[in-house]
């Protein structure tokens, strides 16, 4: 039976899910002639990482549909004045004119919206919600296919999938699968090219920056690459290094994860699709070690993520602590876990 998202979503719980949405029919309507839909995809999910209480961490845009790992941040809700709820709303639903265009934000349209504290205080709410998001990235996207195509009706499914990340090991595993998910489709020769990913935005944000500071270009690395660390705030992905006990505000991914060693980890990861064997590196076995696995752990889970097309389940979690911890917070006996046998 389909849950509501209320009993699905509880940023209480965790604030990690990983966000399903795909095209009416699973036809191709962003494949082929329609490329360019996906940087139509990509820039408004910029923009909305941008106005929402939602971090991106990872993403990849696909013929046919895209994965999202977002990140609920309620403290970032909760900091807003009044006023900057308003006006972030109206960069989504500004003020039309009678022929329908858009219309600046006025200080009288604001200062309305503001005196019903009601409506400021649910407008907060919906900053802060999955469905509201995926709402205002898929529902633009569909107008323009549909502008384009000159034609009438869906472009997405109604209803995407959420599922909820419960630990480090379990969101470092579905951000590999979504980021390597276009190269694992055999879309791109390898992960660095796979384009419309968070992975190749990372690594050119990071190139950018090694440039600017006079480094040598970088990519992917290979055993022993250098690759320059991303610690910048202002970067719109989340941040893969958590260095907030070195004064960072921005809270990232995993205290013990740089951006060197998940391109590593991914490197290894993305020769698990390739014939042969793959060795793991040195610096990829020690990652491992620190999150508390092991290569065939890792192996099995990626794999297991890989091959469930289904996307079946509600949860993933990496341990059967995790799966009793949510199920005791949530109030349930049994759960579905994405990527391994149900608690």
């Amino acid at each position: 039976m389909t849950l509501p998202r209320r009993q699905l979503v509880d940023s209480s719980v965790t604030p990690y899910y990983h966000c399903i949405s795909r095209c009416v029919r699973r036809l191709f309507l962003c494949g082929h002639a329609a490329e360019h839909r996906k940087q139509w995809i990509e820039n408004r999910l910029r923009h909305l990482a941008d106005v929402f209480a939602i971090e991106v961490c990872s993403y990849a845009i696909l013929d046919n549909h895209m994965h999202l790992v977002l990140r609920l941040n309620d403290q970032q809700a909760a900091s807003w004045t009044d006023e900057q709820v308003v006006r972030r709303w109206g960069t989504l639903f500004p003020p039309r004119g009678k022929n329908g265009k858009p219309l600046p934000l006025t200080r009288q349209w604001i200062q309305e919206r503001l005196v019903d504290a009601e409506w400021v205080h649910r407008i907060r709410l919906r900053l802060n919600e999955l469905g509201w998001f995926m709402k205002c990235l898929k529902e633009p996207i569909s107008r323009l296919a549909n502008h384009e195509e000159n034609c009438r009706g869906a472009f997405w499914e109604p209803r995407f999938k959420s599922i909820a990340i419960l630990d480090e090991e379990a969101l470092l595993t579905t951000m590999a699968y979504v980021d390597l998910n276009v190269f694992a489709a055999g879309k791109s020769a390898s992960p660095e090219d796979s384009p419309h990913t968070s992975l190749r935005t990372r690594i050119e944000h990071a190139t950018r920056a090694s440039a600017v500071a006079g480094d040598a270009e970088s990519s992917v690395p290979e055993q022993n690459a250098d690759v320059p660390e991303l610690i910048d705030e202002s970067h719109w992905l989340v941040p893969i290094q958590d260095c907030r006990e070195r004064g960072v505000t921005r809270a990232g991914i995993s205290p013990t994860m740089t951006l060197r060693s998940y391109l590593e980890l991914l490197d290894w990861s993305s020769r698990l699709n390739r014939p042969g064997k793959a060795r793991i590196s040195r610096a990829a076995a020690g990652i491992l070690e620190r999150l508390g696995t092991s290569t065939d752990r890792w192996e099995a889970r990626l794999h297991s993520i890989q091959g469930n097309d289904r996307f079946f389940g509600v949860v993933i979690a990496s341990t059967q602590e995790a799966l009793r911890r949510h199920a005791k917070q949530t109030g349930r006996k049994r759960i579905a876990n994405f990527s391994g046998p149900p608690f």
